[in-house]
């Protein structure tokens, strides 16, 4: 029986120092035993994996105190460590009290969780969200412009063609991550190849599956036009992220496929299925015109923007962004002014075009919309741009 009980706790976090040039950064930890101070480190270094190297570092030490602590007949609780780093968080796993119940769980099971959790990162859900949402503000509109014509058979035909747009998104990035395993290690190492949970092969079987999948079903369900518009985005997403031609490797051309890809194309795509399976000719709108400029900015400034905590990993793997020339300050500030201009724009579009939007609806969210814009901006210079801020305000 122990003879006494304390609380176990730690603390860890890494972060870049002031060294712009190299981008030499500092894990550091600290472990309390009860209220005391018990064990700690802090040492700059060169590191592939820092972020995720501290908070595996303190775990080892826990597990080395716990144990100490057995021997001394001393129990202590499920040691907790905090870590306020995103990658950390999601890439690790407590050890130090997960083991405890693991000999008397089912191994399939178990496996099932694991290539459960591994396929969803491989997914990037905050890509899907942005996919789901554009395409079903256009088929909402599109059935707003013509109630008459709603029919319950088309459920099943929007769902196929949801269905499809996650097939061709999981294609485009996991092609993506298969071949940025080295720079993943360095950026995103909780992203599932980077961090040993999905195999090369998984990987090439999943994102094979999803082409294969997506191209079935747009073919079968809607028409050649379609079909070579989202052969067209699977197309440009290979030749981002594939050598020889590796787009992404030029920023100009990079930001320029995303915001096709995620912009024009998938919106003019979406109405455009939705009308047809409506039996309805395309023709713009307004409001359709103003949603397709609004996504396809919006899709701009993420393709501009989504290097910024990146830029440690593009620099060592020689990936020439935008943020790696032009510095992350400048291009935190250049993509805050273009949302800022696509949030007043929509303001302006409520105010003169009165017939085509709502301006009860519009003004106040874009307003607000813009309002949390710049106290993210203001969050950001008074961080001054470190990479833990960079990756809340992104997420967010």
């Amino acid at each position: 029986m122990p003879l006494l009980s304390l609380s176990l706790h730690a603390f860890c976090d890494a972060d870049w120092t002031s060294d712009k040039d190299e981008y030499i950064s500092t894990p550091a930890y600290i472990v309390y035993l009860d209220q005391s101070y018990f064990l700690g480190l802090s040492a700059a270094m060169y590191s592939i994996e820092e972020e995720f190297r501290a908070i595996t570092n303190v775990t080892t030490e826990l597990l080395w105190v716990r144990s100490l602590l057995a021997e001394l007949s001393v129990s202590s609780n499920c040691s907790v460590v905090y870590c306020d780093n995103l990658g950390a968080t999601h890439s690790s796993k407590n050890q130090a009290c997960a083991q405890v119940g693991a000999a008397d769980s089912d191994p399939t099971v178990n496996k099932v969780s694991e290539f459960r959790d591994a396929f969803w990162r491989f997914l990037r859900p905050h890509t899907i969200r942005g996919t789901a949402l554009g395409s079903s503000a256009l088929v909402v509109r599109a059935l707003i412009e013509n109630p008459n014509l709603i029919r319950w058979s088309l459920v099943l035909k929007a769902a196929s063609g949801l269905v499809a747009l996650i097939c061709g998104n999981g294609y485009i990035v996991g092609i993506n991550q298969i071949y940025d395993i080295g720079i993943d290690k360095v950026n995103k190492p909780y992203l599932p190849i980077a961090a040993g949970d999905l195999s090369v092969k998984s990987a090439w079987l999943l994102v094979i599956m999803f082409a294969v999948t997506g191209l079935s079903i747009v073919a079968t369900n809607y028409g050649s036009f379609i079909t070579s518009l989202y052969s067209l985005g699977l197309f440009l997403g290979t030749i981002y992220s594939v050598p020889p031609f590796r787009m992404k490797r030029f920023p100009v051309v990079a930001f320029l496929i995303i915001a096709t890809v995620r912009g024009f194309l998938l919106n003019f795509g979406v109405y455009y299925a939705t009308r047809a399976a409506l039996g309805l000719p395309f023709e713009w709108s307004y409001p359709v015109v103003f949603i397709t400029t609004f996504v396809t900015l919006f899709a701009l400034v993420i393709a501009i923007t989504k290097d910024l905590p990146d830029v440690e990993g593009d620099m060592k793997y020689q990936i020439s962004t935008l943020a790696t020339k032009l510095g992350v300050k400048k291009i935190a500030l250049l993509g805050t002014g273009l949302l800022l201009v696509n949030y007043i724009g929509s303001i302006f579009a409520a105010v003169y075009m009165p017939q085509a939007f709502r301006r009860s609806l519009m003004i106040p969210a874009h307003t607000i919309l813009a309002s949390c814009l710049i106290f993210q901006a203001w969050l950001l210079e008074q961080a001054k741009y470190s990479k833990v801020i960079l990756l809340i305000v992104l997420v967010m």
